[in-house]
């Protein structure tokens, strides 16, 4: 499904990622950890494009998607749900909503049914700003958004950081749902092991740049966690 050869991406001159290779099949679900600043999120970014610069191959059902600008990554089938969320404050939810369809191929019209179902909040607000949204409710906001764009791959920044308890277990469980239940393949990076060993088929570990680390999700052993997340 997608697949990183050689890719460096930089920061200005500043090189940011080192020797990336790394791969995930059509309805896996790769977590991605590591301690905080050791390149996670700049994975995510490069995958979509946002980088200064980026060297190697990006490749998505077997399409180079390296030298595409990020709109056109997008209408590949690649969703990216950031750290921070990136909800438009002044925006209604429906106007969210509305713009993740932009990317979206031919139309589903069961598509937004299934996508609002499963944050039946997101029914109740849709002419509340964004702005006014919890973190909770901002989040699944942006999850569904990213859905409606109908990708192949899912990208999923710390979708639980800074969100009360009482969302986070919804969260995940829609998260793994999309996985096991619609096969969209998931890019996780995640700082919650225990959610990382439920919910992912494979992950890896990332340090100042390079993968340290990978493999399926049962061999994800305490040492390998000591070794590599543990402060």
């Amino acid at each position: 499904m997608l697949e990183m050869s050689h890719v460096d991406a930089f920061y200005g001159n500043s090189r940011a990622l080192q020797g990336i290779n790394l791969a995930v099949g059509a309805g896996e679900f790769l977590a991605v950890l590591g301690r905080n600043g050791v390149g996670k999120t700049t994975l995510m970014r490069t995958i979509l494009g946002l980088m200064d610069r980026a060297t190697g191959a990006i490749m998505l059902d077997g399409e180079d998607i390296s030298p595409l600008p990020t709109h056109r990554r997008a209408k590949a089938g690649v969703a990216y749900v950031p750290q921070g969320r990136g909800i438009l404050p002044r925006f209604t939810v429906k106007e969210n909503l509305t713009l993740g369809t932009f990317a979206a191929g031919e139309s589903d019209h069961d598509l937004e049914g299934w996508v609002i179902d499963l944050f039946p909040m997101l029914k109740e607000f849709m002419r509340r700003y964004g702005g006014n949204l919890s973190g909770g409710q901002q989040q699944q906001l942006a999850i569904a958004r990213a859905l409606l764009a109908q990708p192949k791959v899912i990208l999923l920044d710390e979708p639980t950081e800074g969100i009360q308890p009482n969302i986070v277990e919804q969260i995940e469980e829609v998260i793994i749902r999309l996985n096991r239940e619609r096969s969209i393949t998931v890019i996780l990076v995640e700082q919650n092991v225990a959610f990382a060993r439920r919910a992912a088929t494979r992950f890896a570990f990332l340090e100042k740049g390079r993968v340290v680390a990978n493999g399926m999700i049962s061999e994800l052993s305490d040492g390998l966690i000591q070794r590599h997340l543990a402060v």
